[in-house]
């Protein structure tokens, strides 16, 4: 694997709602039958410069965390700050270290650190050479609602259900969406493509992928397989409680099991019902997605969509996809639903036999009418990631073989700077392997945890490089560069489970100023977090750029970031010439930059989880 890689996967979703974003420049939008929709209200500015060249996480930082911000000044002498409180009383001061020339943002940047100020409360402000940061807290609890807000993203791309009011707030309710209800035409009975099958198949449920209301196997799986890992993870560290029952606004509170896993859950059934059914050509592989037959315009509430929704063929990557995260279901589940459990081993092992039999069935990139193609053409570590889960599942010598035998296993490159994502899941089965209890030879144990530690010493060392504190190189600023941010964070984290050591607890913690406003555009890139944030990002249903009858984004929505490949006309008209970490405008139209999506909120709930945990010093 080179760096190149993950540049080229992420485009995967480009081209495939170009028409719909050329409509909208031209102000007007087209509903499926071709006829003029409605036209867009007034345009989100473009982006602009920070407010303050103070820049700092907007929502605030932990009383014994790092305390960083980042200011933008060209002097090459070292500046006095002050640290204010709600009174205007100064109650921490020094000197700004220059940093020079940041790679990323071309920011001539100073570093003002903090972290030495220990006390707590709200409306803080940090003062250098005059100038003062948006307002942010310094207090234990302050990741707490990011967590709930960030599930509950979650919850409200549920397909198939209603969404109450009552758990999301009156803005966000609606009708379930594709339940065969008019003028919805699925998904309880969804026909195949042409020539990909001759049935039809139940595979309502589960989440919306992203900005659009398809679902596809491989972004599922790794969403899906983030957030029981973040319960798994909590509970090997002893702090499930804060995972557990009724600690989420999801409809099955209150039954005994964690909110975290009944989330989880609503797409492992889904992801269930994908896979192929016995007597049929390819049994037990999973179909790589399902989505209308063409692409709707914006807005287009789910309950109101009326195009034919079709099942694409198979796939080896999907089918490895369901094994991975079926075996993880098995394994994870069995202390709450023994039966559910046994059902998600069943369908695990014979994904897992279905993928060796059909090991290069790959979906292409071609694939890109009414949703997104998702095609991965090299898949062996799909194989590694789900070879990994069924032998943490089982322990069985032909799941540990594969393990054993698989390249993955003794790869340097299995944690890479751009980070891991949907078209690049070894590292899944790494981080399974250095940290659930197993029987490989205690030596192959070691090697597999120094990995992740290594890796994590990697990651710290870019950040600390960087004038803002991102885990990822000037390079990796392709489409979601927020989510490679976040799953690089979450390594850190995973190296501070293992060894407890406090640094790389501190940069887990340190990327969050990044995501919360601690950039070069002094923007919080999640809804409702901070004095400035994303709240125009590309999404069907939430979409109050086009109609002013529906909702921004609700709170804790992360949007996909910096992507200076300007892979759509608004980008492409707004973004020209810039710097890779300013490629990004909260503008609806920008799918490259500001769409929101599962697999990049998924590391946001694992980070938020992981943070609020760290209250008091370890």
């Amino acid at each position: 694997m080179t760096s190149l890689f993950p540049a080229v996967r992420h485009r995967c979703r480009a081209a495939a709602v170009s028409l719909v974003t050329a409509l909208a420049l031209a102000g007007t939008l087209t509903d499926a039958t071709g006829a003029a929709g409605l036209t867009r209200t007034a345009a989100a500015p473009a982006t602009t410069l920070a407010d303050s060249p103070v820049r700092v996480n907007q929502l605030g930082y932990l009383p014994d965390g790092p305390k960083r911000a980042t200011l933008v000044s060209s002097s090459a002498q070292p500046l006095a700050w002050q640290l204010v409180d709600a009174s205007g009383r100064t109650v921490a001061s020094g000197s700004t270290a220059p940093r020079g020339t940041d790679a990323a943002s071309g920011d001539s940047t100073h570093l003002a650190d903090f972290t030495s100020y220990k006390g707590a409360g709200k409306g803080f402000r940090l003062v250098v050479d005059g100038q003062s940061s948006p307002a942010f807290d310094i207090r234990a609890g302050l990741y707490g609602s990011l967590f709930s807000d960030s599930m509950s993203f979650f919850y409200q791309q549920r397909s198939g259900t209603p969404i109450e009011a009552s758990l999301a707030g009156a803005a966000y309710a609606r009708p379930a969406g594709h339940l065969g209800v008019a003028p919805n035409m699925g998904d309880t009975q969804v026909p195949c493509q042409a020539g990909v099958c001759d049935y039809s198949l139940d595979v309502r449920g589960g989440w919306y992928d992203a900005g659009d209301q398809g679902k596809y196997v491989v972004n599922g799986g790794i969403s899906t397989w983030l957030l029981v890992n973040s319960y798994d993870r909590a509970a090997r560290a002893g702090t499930a409680k804060a995972l557990g029952d009724s600690t989420l606004r999801v409809p099955e509170r209150g039954n005994r099991v964690p909110d975290v896993l009944d989330e989880a859950r609503w797409e492992l059934e889904f992801l269930l019902r994908m896979q192929v059914p016995d007597g049929r050509p390819y049994a037990g592989m999973a179909f790589h997605k399902i989505h209308d037959a063409n692409w709707t315009g914006l807005p287009t509430r789910p309950e109101q969509d009326p195009q034919p929704r079709e099942l694409h063929r198979p796939s080896t990557a999907a089918t490895l996809n369901l094994a991975a995260t079926a075996a993880q279901c098995a394994r994870v589940y069995a202390p709450f639903d023994r039966a559910f459990a046994a059902r998600c081993l069943t369908a695990a092992r014979k994904a897992w036999a279905a993928a060796e039999a059909n090991p290069g069935v790959i979906a292409p990139d071609s694939d890109s009418t009414g949703g997104g193609a998702y095609g991965d053409g090299q898949v062996s570590d799909e194989f590694y990631w789900a070879a990994a889960e069924l032998y943490a599942a089982t322990g069985e010598k032909t799941y540990r073989d594969a393990v054993t035998s698989s390249p993955w296993y003794t790869s340097s490159d299995v944690f890479t700077s751009f980070g891991f994502g949907w078209a690049e899941t070894a590292a899944l089965g790494r981080l399974t392997l250095a940290t659930v209890p197993n029987r490989l030879p205690a030596p192959d144990v070691a090697r597999l945890r120094t990995s992740v530690v290594s890796a994590a010493d990697g990651y710290l060392t870019t950040l600390g490089t960087q004038g803002y504190p991102a885990p990822i190189p000037a390079s990796a600023y392709v489409w979601g560069s927020n989510s490679q941010v976040a799953n690089n964070a979450l390594v850190m984290g995973v190296a501070y489970d293992l060894t407890r050591q406090r640094r790389y607890r501190d940069g887990a913690v340190e990327t969050m100023d990044y995501l919360l406003g601690r950039n070069t555009l002094g923007t919080s890139y999640v809804t409702g977090y901070g004095t400035r944030y994303s709240h125009n990002q590309h999404h069907r249903f939430w979409a109050h750029a086009y109609d002013a009858s529906l909702p921004n984004p609700p709170a804790g929505s992360l949007a996909g970031g910096p992507n200076s490949a300007l892979q759509d006309p608004v980008a492409e008209e707004r973004l020209p010439g810039c710097r890779p970490a300013a490629c990004y405008v909260d503008d609806i139209g920008s799918y490259s930059t500001n769409e929101v999506a599962i697999n990049w909120n998924a590391p946001l709930a694992w980070l938020a989880a992981f943070a609020a945990e760290h209250r008091r010093n370890s």
